[in-house]
């Protein structure tokens, strides 16, 4: 362990136990570098994706109201007044809870719906699915696995070859754009972005 990661752990997981997120986000980001390759998968890259779980009483604090909506109560946003529908910046697309890597910008599409639309998961074992029976009708909703945040609903209404359509709100998600994927601890995604350039 260098010197400087001996000097700033001790005092992130204070800061966490104090759960003073804005102070821990702010050190983790500017530690990032200095961690190098340890930012992908350590102490810095869990504080800024906020890992936290369907139930906990910090969510309601640290989501905004939509936010907390949409993902804990299963609510839908409005379509095209959202933050990532008309978004074409190339990046990945995160649970805003748990920083689980759900779609990238390789993968979405315009569906013409006012929500953000892709073809497929980044991380299928991220995604679950499940039988929604609300609204009079039958749909496939879509839920991330390790918050259980609920992302919006998969059709098969999609363009080929795959024809699937996941609809999902913006207020779920949290947008990484390629240029920030290595200090927010995404980097293994980044040569998906360098092969298409």
């Amino acid at each position: 362990m260098s010197p400087i990661t001996e000097f700033l752990m001790p005092a992130l997981i204070d800061i966490l136990r104090r759960r003073n997120w804005i102070v821990a986000l702010t050190l983790a980001a500017a530690a990032a570098p200095l961690f190098g390759a340890q930012a992908q998968s350590g102490i810095a890259s869990k504080v800024a994706h906020r890992p936290l779980k369907k139930g906990d009483p910090e969510l309601k604090k640290l989501l905004t109201p939509l936010q907390y909506d949409v993902t804990q109560r299963a609510d839908t946003e409005t379509p095209f007044h959202n933050e990532y529908w008309d978004n074409h910046q190339p990046g990945i697309y995160v649970d805003v809870v748990s920083g689980e890597p759900l779609f990238s910008s390789l993968d979405k599409y315009e569906s013409g719906t006012g929500w953000p639309s892709f073809t497929k998961p980044l991380e299928p074992r991220n995604i679950r699915t499940k039988t929604d029976r609300t609204l009079f009708m039958e749909r496939t909703e879509v839920r991330s696995a390790g918050a259980d945040s609920h992302l919006g609903h998969l059709f098969d209404d999609g363009p080929a070859p795959l024809g699937t359509r996941y609809c999902m709100n913006s207020a779920a998600m949290r947008f990484i754009p390629v240029d920030k994927l290595v200090a927010e601890g995404y980097g293994k995604y980044l040569p998906l972005f360098q092969k298409k350039r």
